[in-house]
């Protein structure tokens, strides 16, 4: 975890807006930032329209926890237009979305963060503990990295690598670029959790890398989508706003 310096804030916070289209997620969210701030009045908000609705109304929080993927907009668009409305106000984003072109856009526009969706409790309250001192928060995965540096390898070469994969591997390749964890993978894939560490561990091998982090940098440098698997939205197509 590395935290940025900026300009200090009271640590008090009293209201806070959450922007979720899962009612469940949005409303463990709540009770997660229970947990930090007590005596918190919440207002809830399931697309970017509905939460400058809440805005016009005149409430004004102090934090915003906002997810990306909104029924209302596109890409990073919804994350500006919110930013653009309340400049002054921290902005954490929360989200399944998972690259590091996406999370460096983010902060370029902005954000005081970045987490992702599955990350624990006890981790979120400690990042939120940090935004709101004023500090922001970039996941350790999501910085600069020496541990693989892609202008080592040529892209031709990248892709020759990914194209040599199966077509299994390109599925779990997909989802580990999407930040799934072996469990989720194995659920969506239908296939015991030991199967698939076992892909994950000849598909690293196969990329010449050491662990996940170095492949899902591979595949982001080459800028490709895996081969042979049906598109869905993913973190790059968030780029374009």
């Amino acid at each position: 975890m590395q935290h940025f310096k900026v300009a200090a804030r009271e640590d008090r916070v009293s209201s806070v807006l959450i922007v979720d289209d899962h009612p469940l997620f949005s409303d463990a969210l709540e009770s997660a930032l229970e947990g930090v701030f007590t005596d918190c009045r919440f207002e809830k908000a399931k697309s970017l329209k509905e939460a400058l609705r809440v805005l016009d109304s005149g409430f004004l929080p102090d934090l915003v926890m906002f997810d990306l993927k909104l029924p209302d907009v596109q890409g990073i668009s919804g994350f500006v237009a919110l930013r653009a409305r309340v400049p002054e106000i921290p902005v954490l984003v929360i989200s399944s979305l998972t690259s590091r072109a996406l999370v460096h856009a983010l902060m370029d526009e902005g954000a005081s963060g970045f987490v992702t969706k599955d990350t624990p409790v006890e981790d979120l309250q400690k990042v939120l503990t940090q935004v709101v001192r004023g500090r922001k928060h970039v996941p350790v995965e999501f910085q600069q990295s020496e541990q693989y540096c892609a202008t080592e390898t040529s892209t031709d070469d990248i892709n020759h690598k990914l194209a040599a994969l199966t077509p299994q591997q390109k599925k779990v390749i997909k989802l580990i670029c999407a930040g799934k964890p072996n469990k989720q993978i194995a659920y969506e894939l239908q296939l015991a959790e030991a199967t698939v560490k076992a892909h994950i561990t000849a598909l690293l091998r196969r990329l010449g890398v050491n662990n996940r982090t170095q492949a899902a940098l591979m595949v982001e440098q080459a800028n490709v989508r895996t081969p042979g698997v049906r598109e869905e939205p993913e973190a790059h197509s968030f780029l374009c706003h």
